[in-house]
């Protein structure tokens, strides 16, 4: 059993499909015995995520900087609720509370998650699995354009590989539970 970060859009106006794979991923971490830690937020996709951990007896860790509690997006429902001072505190905390990470399609605050997971990660800050969850090619211009960076010597390939790239949820548990 893991602390398993999962990194997702909190847009409230997204296609269902991506609600349903927050919603899909968040249950098979229940049921697979994982604790969920994620951003603290209610709305979007995470909201999605803990309310699928829930519906399955998961437990829910949300961590979540007191400027987005006070636009009242705080999911208060979740089993332990940790209220920061900033978002650098946040990320921070996520990083130490977490054995793992999983990455949903998402925007820019997503991405900034990634890459802070990403980068420390290549600094051997932490030795911990990140997992991109890619079911439809969501990332493919990302990857792409990652793998240019490293044919220009801006990234190495050690670096890239850092992150597994899964194409469905059990995949990406798998892989975090092969890494355990």
């Amino acid at each position: 059993m893991a602390a398993i970060c999962v990194f997702c859009a909190s847009s409230s106006t997204l296609d269902q499909k991506w609600l349903d794979l927050a919603t899909q991923t968040g249950a098979e971490l229940a049921a697979r015995g994982h604790t969920l830690v994620s951003g603290g937020g209610c709305v979007g996709m995470m909201g999605a995520v803990a309310d699928g951990a829930r519906s399955g007896g998961g437990h829910t860790l949300g961590i979540i900087p007191q400027s987005l509690v006070d636009l009242e997006v705080a999911d208060l429902n979740s089993d332990e609720l940790i209220v920061t001072d900033d978002m650098g505190t946040r990320k921070n905390l996520m990083i130490e509370r977490s054995d793992a990470f999983i990455t949903l399609p998402g925007g820019l605050g997503t991405l900034d998650e990634l890459f802070e997971v990403w980068t420390t990660a290549t600094l051997d800050l932490h030795a911990k699995p990140i997992v991109l969850l890619d079911p439809d090619g969501f990332y493919d211009g990302l990857l792409a354009w990652l793998g240019r960076l490293a044919d220009a010597a801006f990234v190495r390939p050690a670096a890239l590989a850092r992150v597994s790239v899964a194409k469905s949820i059990g995949a990406a548990l798998d892989e975090i539970e092969s890494a355990s």
